[in-house]
């Protein structure tokens, strides 16, 4: 089953319609959407029409999933149905035994990627904690403020009262009272 994909409409996926048939496939899903969109109607269906033996040809991986995780999740799902992988111009194919090598290190190697991104991310919050810096927003209430709320609802002010006085949401007034 052959699977091509354009991003916008304006887009010929003719180039790829060609050089998958070129290679032999049987059945062509096409479809006009995003990588990343949620819903791509032809690569649904063409996940519901995969069978045990078939093998999915893509012209490039990239037409395929949307990032390497999300590669690395559908041929872990086409491996578990006993389903190939072909990628025309990666010269990919994971019903081989040098093309399962080749992705797995691909997936390590982005895994490794991953790893060394989370711990700069890190290092970075723990140096900006070092300095004094707080991620996130801003509160909305100064402590002062805050003490503010607690006290007028002591004094037996509703929450939409407390808000206009204070000039914040009830949201606001609300999460402070949670507390």
């Amino acid at each position: 089953m052959g699977y091509a994909r354009v991003s916008t409409t304006d887009q010929d996926p003719q180039l790829q319609v060609d050089a998958l048939k070129a290679a032999g496939v049987d059945r062509l899903f096409v479809d006009h959407a995003s990588g990343a969109a949620t819903s791509r109607p032809q690569f649904d269906q063409m996940m519901q029409m995969i069978r045990r033996g078939d093998t999915v040809l893509v012209w490039r991986l990239d037409r395929l999933g949307r990032s390497m995780r999300h590669l690395l999740e559908l041929v872990s799902d086409f491996e578990s149905r006993d389903v190939g992988l072909r990628s025309l111009n990666e010269q990919l194919d994971t019903t081989t035994a040098n093309g399962r090598l080749i992705f797995h290190v691909m997936a390590a190697l982005a895994e490794f990627e991953r790893g060394l991104l989370a711990e700069r991310t890190k290092a970075g919050l723990q140096a900006a904690q070092r300095k004094g810096r707080v991620g996130g927003r801003p509160k909305a209430l100064s402590p002062s403020a805050a003490r503010a709320v607690i006290d007028l609802r002591n004094q037996g002010k509703s929450v939409a009262e407390i808000a206009q006085t204070l000039r914040v949401s009830r949201a606001t007034v609300y999460r402070e009272l949670a507390v």
